[in-house]
């Protein structure tokens, strides 16, 4: 973990409030940071969260970002949803104002194990089944991130001993300084958000940032069968782990005569049959290889995988099991 942020008596201001944005004002605010929030939407669209806000004597600005605001802070926590081009924190930067994410301030105070996932497809699922993998296998473990729960409320629960696993979003990615994943993993690459990074290259970059501070003692899990992948890989220190459904691969997972396949420096371990995954697609097979290499980065018992997979329910809105009708899923 990086030197927690000093905050007490700090003027910083939270641009952004979506979920992570008002996530990040309490917080910071019961830190003792003289907190301002800012948002463009107009006060009507935010009522709910404002009324959180004022109650814990958050100062709060809405429908559009005051120059003036920006200027007279200590610290700018930007959220995933305000681009890093608007003027506002152009001009903050100019100044010397420091602007970090919401990811990056939950790194400086959260303890335990940092496990990163990220992609354009399959974060979400991965993320949550990578969880459920460690949990099985014995050990404590949070989730959070871009899948719902924001990283900065899970400072409270997580201890030294805690793997957290975040999705994090190449927005996400933009604003790090000290980020530092232990393991990082990267499912797959395609053209994505190119309105907001401008060209696929700038977003290549965000996404390669997550092996930005990692080290030789550290991990990063890429898909083998991915091109954008085996480029990427060219800018991690960390050890790499690859995983496949098309080859055969090590060290990592893979697929062979219908059964999901570890090879290590403890040799080649039986893990399940692919058929016995509830998660059905080409694509959730890729997921499940995935979390495969961080249970077992983690050393999470081979068995226990596989049991935490089969029992493993699809995120919502992904491919979720309504019915058979006429021998049909």
């Amino acid at each position: 973990m990086a030197e927690p942020l000093d905050v007490k008596n700090k003027r910083v201001l939270v641009a952004g409030l979506g979920k992570s944005g008002v996530a990040a004002a309490l917080f910071l605010s019961e830190c003792g940071a003289r907190v301002t929030a800012s948002d463009a939407k107009a006060e009507d669209d935010l009522r709910g969260d404002i009324r959180s806000l004022l109650e814990h004597g958050i100062a709060v600005e809405t429908g559009g970002h005051g120059e003036r605001t920006f200027r007279q802070q200590d610290l700018i926590v930007v959220s995933p949803g305000v681009p890093t081009s608007v003027p506002q924190l152009a001009q903050a930067r100019a100044m010397g104002i420091p602007v970090i994410g919401e990811i990056e301030l939950a790194s400086r105070f959260l303890k335990g194990h940092i496990i990163a996932i990220t992609g354009s497809n399959g974060k979400t699922t991965t993320t949550a089944l990578a969880g459920n993998v460690i949990s099985w296998g014995g050990y404590e473990s949070l989730v959070g991130g871009n899948i719902g729960t924001p990283a900065i409320s899970l400072v409270p629960e997580a201890t030294d001993d805690t793997y957290v696993v975040l999705e994090v979003s190449s927005f996400q990615l933009e604003t790090i300084e000290t980020f530092h994943p232990e393991i990082a993993v990267v499912l797959n690459l395609t053209p994505d958000h190119l309105d907001r990074h401008g060209s696929f290259d700038a977003y290549f970059a965000a996404k390669q940032r997550i092996f930005e501070n990692q080290n030789a003692g550290d991990f990063a899990v890429l898909n083998a069968d991915d091109p954008q992948c085996a480029r990427i890989a060219g800018g991690a220190r960390a050890q790499t782990r690859w995983f496949s459904r098309k080859q055969e691969v090590e060290p990592g997972a893979f697929v062979r005569n219908g059964r999901i396949l570890h090879r290590g420096e403890g040799g080649e371990q039986d893990i399940m049959a692919a058929a016995d995954m509830p998660l059905k697609g080409a694509h959730n097979l890729e997921n499940v290889l995935a979390a495969v290499c961080v249970g077992m980065i983690v050393n999470c018992e081979p068995g226990r995988i596989a049991s935490a997979v089969r029992e493993f329910k699809a995120v919502e809105h992904r491919l979720e099991y309504v019915a058979t009708i006429n021998g049909v899923e």
